[in-house]
């Protein structure tokens, strides 16, 4: 992800035409070998293996949290300590009680921040959230969501970080960016019920004390039903971010294996020509045009962080707080916490009482 943040700060001023335009001023990392590394291949000025070194100096105007999630609170709380705007990846913290105090620290601050969630803001889903505001498939009634890949699917793939804490299980890792676009796309989540499984419990090098795949059924403070699932033992899954949202007046489907494409139906289509049809993305769609004038010719996952990159810069010429800040994504925090109690208790969950 540093990589990521660190090629769309250096692309997005070119790409968006931005007021500000950033300059990589410094790049840190665990050791002085690999600092140095990342900054000759990335384009940095400077490199450090010291974060208070990054985040205290004066030329480092803004932030992009890109390390461990243990890591992220206390850098958060240092930079805006000093003022300085911070772009955080998902998850927020590595628990409830580090992101509830970094939204404190951010809200105190008063500066710009965001959390790092990409997949939302494909040309397509950012549609799919104005059809909905729009009206066009009425009164939402029922969403299905999941996020599933496969790169654990085998056990003999060897142990390593992903396998051990709970915040790097899929309900940390995976979960986190569905529950967003659920949010994003459905508004608030009133209760949850929940469940998860460790299906490979040894792999090679260590046991695994996390989860492997978990599902939950919810209820929006809309009134609607849902469900989600979540997994990184699904066989044959690459990218398996996906979602359907029923509506009184037609439905929306789709799957980021195929990014650049909504399927719609809409029920006031004459009787003999209703159907999914297939809408490719193209100039006509949010944040499309930046990147092709040619309709069907797709966008990328890079893009959506440049994507990213260009709100976080917004944020920061107008201070006005822009969507995901870190409030929006404690909120998804709250959710996965839920849906962990509820798995524990094998009850419903508020989400009110996280």
């Amino acid at each position: 992800m540093g990589k990521a943040h660190a090629v769309a700060m250096a692309s997005v001023g070119a790409v968006f035409n931005t007021k500000l335009r950033p300059r990589l001023e410094m790049v840190c990392a665990s050791s002085p070998d690999s600092a140095e590394r990342y900054r000759v291949a990335y384009g940095f000025a400077r490199a450090t293996d010291d974060w208070r070194t990054l985040v205290e100096d004066p030329r480092v105007g803004a932030i992009v949290i890109a390390s461990p999630q243990e890591t992220h609170r206390r850098i958060a709380e240092a930079a805006f300590a000093l003022g300085k705007p911070v772009l955080c990846e998902k998850p927020l913290g590595a628990s409830m009680e580090d992101s509830a105090a970094m939204v404190a620290a951010a809200e105190a601050s008063g500066v710009p921040n965001m959390v790092g969630f990409n997949y939302i803001r494909t040309p397509a889903s950012q549609y799919a959230r104005q059809l909905i505001a729009d009206g066009e498939i009425g009164d939402i009634t029922w969403f299905r969501g999941e996020h599933t890949e496969d790169f654990y699917a085998d056990p003999r793939t060897p142990a390593s970080w992903r396998t051990s804490g709970m915040a790097n299980g899929t309900l940390g890792d995976l979960a986190p960016h569905m529950v967003n676009a659920a949010l994003a796309l459905m508004g608030p989540i009133a209760r949850v019920m929940g469940t998860y499984e460790t299906v490979h419990k040894e792999r090679p090098g260590g046991e695994v004390d996390n989860d492997d795949h978990a599902q939950l059924m919810c209820r929006f403070e809309n009134g609607a039903m849902g469900a989600m699932y979540f997994s990184r033992i699904a066989t044959g899954r690459k990218m398996g971010y996906a979602y359907e949202i029923t509506g009184t007046a037609g439905a929306i489907r789709f799957d980021q294996e195929d990014q650049n494409a909504l399927w719609l139906y809409k029920i006031t289509d004459h009787e003999s020509q209703r159907g999914f049809r297939k809408i490719l993305t193209g100039p006509a769609h949010p944040d499309y045009l930046p990147f092709c004038q040619g309709p069907g010719h797709g966008t990328g996952y890079q893009d959506q962080i440049i994507i990213e990159a260009r709100d976080f810069l917004r944020a920061i010429e107008t201070g006005e707080a822009i969507w995901p800040t870190f409030k929006d994504g404690h909120d998804v925090n709250r959710v996965i916490a839920a849906t962990l109690a509820s798995a524990d208790t094998e009850t419903w969950q508020n989400i009110n009482d996280f």
